[in-house]
């Protein structure tokens, strides 16, 4: 039985890109992955990871994914994509190895935080089902995941700059490949990776299974579409700027002497924070003034190597530290369970990223909150920035110490105070005669 909701077009010219209606949205009265189809070795890999009930994007597109159509999938963040397009990979190639060098599945992903997390989704399953995962990314040395390769990889997660280049050494090819997944279609395009992922594509088997997943699917998505998908199945749960009833939109109004002294209440709770920031040199400059006020703070921008940015995001998840402050970078890059609060310290640059970096909290039906901190000069853009983004939410003229502010943090975290830094005594030169300078002091 389904329960039949309006259908929307993804973009301008969807219906001339597929003749036959998409799917509308409904979500299939099962309660549990197996009655989707899901294989009992999976349905119990999820469950020992507390996943016992799909999520409507995995209701929507589980039966389609595992019966080896083509779709084209899309929900907002958070909304459990990378469930929906993993447990099919996994059903499907489960059973049989792979060849040196030629993976059977290939999962392209915008971003190496990205791979990494959606590289930590797919293991439970993977390892359920026999199989072996590596991630290809850049920014890191390429033999380790040579050697992988060489080994023999099942299922590659990777983004397309380091694919190719392994490609074009010939540590790699795409020939083996059963199903093609690209996550976040619309960033990869955004980040100018779209001619990259066709050639990719390209290279794949014809008749090989192709999975589209996205948060939006605007036009230039739809190239990949109509020249790689064979008649997909197209679900969508909702759209990119539905509201999310679980979480809550705050825009407060501050002098620019206030500004720091606000964003510090926000992020001194005993909750988890993102704090996101327009620049680099932002994100590294409110990091260390949080920690330096008792606030244990780590930084994730493009600055930073990948091993610098793996361990941050490891301090933030594992609830080392309370607060990530980070570019937008980390707005479609990073999942971390249990963020409570998403500050933008500085202002999105369009709604999309706004929507993305809301995102991070909320996830999954759980609370959340997103609280705008914008000086009086940034008000009018902010406000309408957020009626693009179909968000309502009241601006309110707040100083340090606020009742909105109390609210919104809760109970707050002990106040540490950093360890003083211990200066080195100077260590005397070695008395060395012959490289004794002469004196210049007069003669007596």
């Amino acid at each position: 039985m389904r329960v039949a909701l309006r259908t929307v077009a993804f973009y301008p010219g969807f219906a001339r890109l597929h003749p036959r209606p998409p799917v509308p949205i409904g979500i299939l009265l099962s309660s549990t992955f197996a009655e989707l189809g899901v294989p009992n070795a999976l349905c119990r890999a999820l469950a020992a990871q507390g996943i016992d009930a799909p999520f409507p994007i995995q209701t929507s597109t589980l039966p389609d994914s595992i019966a080896g159509r083509d779709v084209l999938g899309r929900g907002r963040t958070g909304s459990g994509k990378t469930i929906a397009f993993c447990i099919p990979v996994a059903t499907r190639l489960a059973g049989r190895t792979s060849r040196p060098g030629a993976p059977r599945a290939m999962i392209l992903v915008p971003t190496r935080e990205l791979a990494n997390q959606v590289a930590d989704t797919m293991r439970p399953l993977a390892k359920a089902s026999g199989l072996s995962v590596t991630t290809v990314v850049g920014g890191v040395s390429q033999n380790p995941q040579v050697q992988a390769l060489k080994r023999g990889v099942d299922i590659l997660v990777a983004t397309p700059g380091r694919l190719e280049d392994l490609i074009r050494q010939k540590h790699c090819r795409l020939d083996q490949v059963e199903v093609s997944v690209l996550d976040e279609a619309d960033h990869l395009a955004d980040l100018g990776f779209l001619p990259a992922s066709k050639r990719l594509l390209q290279l794949t088997p014809k008749r090989s299974q192709r999975l589209l997943f996205s948060a939006t699917l605007d036009g230039a998505v739809g190239v990949l579409v109509r020249t790689y998908l064979v008649d997909p199945v197209t679900h969508h749960v909702d759209a990119a700027a539905a509201p999310v009833p679980s979480m809550s939109h705050h825009v407060l109004t501050v002098s620019e002497t206030d500004k720091p002294a606000v964003v510090r209440e926000l992020v001194s709770g005993k909750q988890r924070s993102l704090a996101f920031t327009r620049t680099k040199h932002g994100a590294k400059k409110l990091a260390r003034q949080l920690t330096a006020s008792g606030i244990p703070a780590v930084d994730l921008h493009g600055n930073l190597s990948q091993a610098a940015r793996q361990r941050n995001l490891a301090k933030f998840s594992d609830g080392s530290v309370r607060v990530l402050v980070a570019t937008d970078i980390a707005a479609r890059g990073i999942h971390v369970d249990g963020i409570d609060m998403v500050v933008h310290v500085d202002p999105a640059a369009e709604h999309k990223t706004y929507l993305h970096r809301c995102g991070r909290t909320a996830r999954a039906g759980a609370q959340g909150a997103a609280v705008s901190v914008v000086t009086n000069a940034q008000r009018r853009d902010t406000a309408r920035m957020l009626r693009m983004a179909e968000v309502k939410a009241e601006a309110q003229q707040v100083s340090p110490g606020h009742a909105i502010i109390t609210d919104l943090v809760g109970p707050r975290a002990p106040h540490v105070k950093p360890e003083p830094v211990q200066a080195k005594p100077p260590q005397a030169r070695p008395n060395n005669p012959r490289r004794r300078r002469p004196s210049r002091g007069r003669a007596a």
